[in-house]
């Protein structure tokens, strides 16, 4: 019987790349974490925030009916490839939250998606989370059919630093390091680590501006996120870039049928105030790609990418990237 408490692997935000042996360096893909279970009759794609995805991807769950025939449960990212074959959030956004089949068929094959696994954690019978990594990504190999749709992430071994300016060459959102002698026990334990690129991550919108002149839609979008207690929230700045007008309009159906008269936003001298503005309720979280912090803790030309709906807003943090590496063997 499948485990049922399977808790993901999460990393942990460093400054610096580095070079270490006993260490493998994925790029980190853009799109939507999945557990992938096979019980031996059905298959279930499962999202960080425990929803599932089976219905937006159909494409997927076929191709893994075809690659793996023996009860597992696999770890991997959903995405969408652009015209340079890095993953596009923009692109897979166009996936999500459909109802209509018609619609569905129709997105997938405009936006067609694809998984890349990069975990096992289960397989025929067995719970693999206490071997290795190294030897679980040895399991994964040999126990998938490999396809054009289900996808091996590819890694390379010791050379983070130059795999870092590579990524960031080809335009890539960063990497992920990881220890190859580490368990698959779930958490943040420093044994996964990401590097970026730029600044990129969730937010949770908290209100809007109205539009000014042919604008459609709204302004900007105000968007912040949680305390560490999940309680206070913060205001992070204004976003106007990143959206075309379907997507202004679409965007401001949402945000009108979650208006609200007061601003949830805890007390600064920083949150907009006055009548073009108009405040939401703190659920529609969105990615966020931005050139800094500032010293104010203001996002500096921050650009709109996409809405997500993988995790409960009240878990959204602040990033704050850690000034550390490994330590040597």
């Amino acid at each position: 019987m499948l485990p049922r408490e399977t808790e993901l692997m999460l990393c942990t935000l460093v400054a610096e790349p580095f070079d270490r042996a006993g260490w493998i360096f994925e790029p980190k893909l853009d799109g939507l974490r999945v557990l992938c279970r096979f019980d031996g009759r059905k298959w279930s794609l499962i999202s960080r925030n425990d929803k599932p995805q089976n219905s937006f991807f159909p494409e997927i769950v076929e191709a893994l009916k075809r690659a793996v025939r023996k009860p597992a449960i696999l770890d991997g990212e959903v995405v969408s490839l652009d015209q340079r074959r890095q993953s596009s959030f923009r692109l897979l956004q166009q996936r999500f939250h459909l109802t209509e089949k018609n619609e569905i068929a129709q997105r997938m094959k405009r936006f067609p998606a694809v998984v890349f696994l990069f975990d096992i954690l289960y397989f025929d019978r067995r719970d693999v989370r206490d071997l290795e990594l190294a030897k679980r990504t040895t399991l994964l190999k040999k126990s998938v059919r490999w396809s054009r749709t289900i996808r091996f992430t590819p890694a390379i071994r010791e050379k983070g630093a130059g795999f870092l300016r590579q990524t960031c060459r080809q335009g890539g959102e960063g990497i992920v390091a990881k220890d190859l002698s580490s368990r698959y026990t779930g958490g943040r334990t420093g044994a996964w680590l990401k590097i970026k690129c730029s600044g990129r991550q969730e937010f949770v919108i908290g209100g809007f501006t109205d539009p000014r002149r042919s604008r459609v839609g709204f302004g900007a979008l105000l968007i912040g996120y949680f305390d560490e207690d999940g309680k206070s929230f913060r205001y992070a700045g204004k976003v106007g870039t990143g959206f075309d007008n379907k997507l202004l309009r679409e965007l401001r159906a949402k945000l009108d049928r979650i208006e609200t008269k007061h601003s949830r936003f805890a007390p600064d001298k920083f949150t907009p105030r006055g009548a073009n503005v108009h405040f939401v309720k703190p659920t529609l979280l969105c990615e966020i790609a931005y050139g800094e912090w500032t010293q104010n803790a203001l996002l500096r030309q921050p650009r709109f990418e996409g809405l997500r709906a993988d995790k409960p807003a009240k878990s959204v943090r602040r990033e704050r990237a850690k000034h550390l590496r490994p330590a040597a063997r």
